[in-house]
């Protein structure tokens, strides 16, 4: 994915912004500004283009101060830069908005294997899986808390106001194919219907128990998909023909499923040992060409995305809340769309960032 762009006499000229330049190039950056009317309409000191770039490393740099960010964004510059305020860069971003890191997000996710990277599928379909992230703090501002609401807690509500993310993630290689986000008081399966328009013929989606609601498994049916989603406990579907391999045909509305069930047990170091049974529904039905064992096999890349959040969650951010000003509730879409932004930008290039220059 590195590109190599040659600079100008301007200091923010292609080249001239660091790394994350040869990722992802100006020209895409100029194109989604132009595209979403936020390139600046006079010359300006900081334009457009810093500030998408600006928002990006803040995503990077999640446990730093806004001018200390300017300072990595710049520090492989050998020219005199401008050296903005706190204020000027707030209003950088909100001069560029949400809808250019929101448009440049849709270009970049998607799907990254390669027909034959190994890993990536099961037989002909390439595994991807949902799942959501309910713990994202941010700012304790009145402007959040009327958006996103008091999340109630076992002991009373959050001390902040929490975001629920809700992604759709190729497993093999942990690349982003779709996200949205709001409060945390949405379900995760209403989240999870916003994404279902990302899914094509050549996937199987594999997810947790919460997914399993009748109208989301229909939904991902039409889009042609193959899944395997794991049953809720209270959910029994009836016995229609049991199969060779201990799995069994059932229906659910209008879907003609097959149901694996498995007993899981693990030790912990000490002696204790828990688990529990995994209920598996699927559309392979076929147990001579999927036999039960291997779909069993299967299911544990479901976890993939967990690492993926992990990376946004505990490396980028460290579990710390989103580093945005309490007085900018405003930027909240454009700070996560940044720092989701900058999970893509681990996953498409491989080269590590440098500690001095983004």
């Amino acid at each position: 994915m590195a590109q190599s762009v040659t600079g100008g006499t301007d200091v923010f000229a292609p080249g001239h912004i660091g790394e994350l330049t040869q990722v992802i190039p100006l020209e895409l950056v100029d194109a989604v500004l132009d595209e979403t009317g936020a390139r600046e309409r006079r010359l300006r000191s900081l334009p457009s283009r810093v500030g998408v770039y600006f928002v990006l490393a803040l995503g990077l740099f999640g446990d730093l101060g806004t001018g200390l960010v300017w300072g990595k964004l710049v520090a492989g510059l050998t020219v005199m830069v401008p050296r903005p305020s706190e204020k000027a860069l707030r209003d950088l971003r909100r001069r560029v908005g949400v809808a250019p890191l929101k448009r440049l997000f849709d270009v970049l996710a998607g799907p990254l294997a390669q027909p034959s990277t190994p890993g990536v599928r099961y037989r002909r379909w390439r595994t991807v899986a949902f799942d959501g992230c309910g713990s994202l703090n941010v700012p304790d501002h009145e402007r959040n808390w009327s958006w996103l609401g008091r999340t109630q807690r076992r002991h009373g509500p959050t001390g902040y106001p929490r975001l629920m993310l809700m992604t759709l993630c190729e497993t093999g290689t942990r690349g982003l194919i779709g996200a949205v986000f709001g409060p945390a008081s949405k379900g995760e399966t209403d989240y999870a219907h916003d994404l279902v328009g990302h899914l094509t013929s050549d996937m199987l989606v594999l997810a947790d128990r919460a997914f399993d609601s009748n109208r989301l498994l229909a939904d991902i049916a039409a889009q042609g998909a193959q899944f395997q989603i794991r049953a809720t406990s209270v959910r029994r579907p009836p016995v229609l023909a049991l199969l060779p391999d201990g799995s069994y045909l059932t229906r659910i509305g209008d879907l003609s499923l097959r149901v694996i069930e498995a007993e899981v047990r693990s030790c912990t170091a000490d002696g204790g040992v828990f688990g529990g049974t995994y209920r598996l529904l699927t559309t392979l039905t076929d147990h001579s060409s999927d036999p039960a064992d291997h779909l069993v096999h299967l299911y544990h890349e479901r976890w993939e995305i967990e690492i993926a959040y992990l990376a946004l969650r505990h490396t980028l951010l460290q579990g710390r809340v989103l580093s945005i000003p309490s007085d900018c509730g405003d930027l909240l879409s454009g700070q996560l769309q940044g720092g989701v932004g900058s999970v893509v930008v681990f996953v498409v290039d491989r080269t590590p960032v440098t500690a001095h220059a983004v």
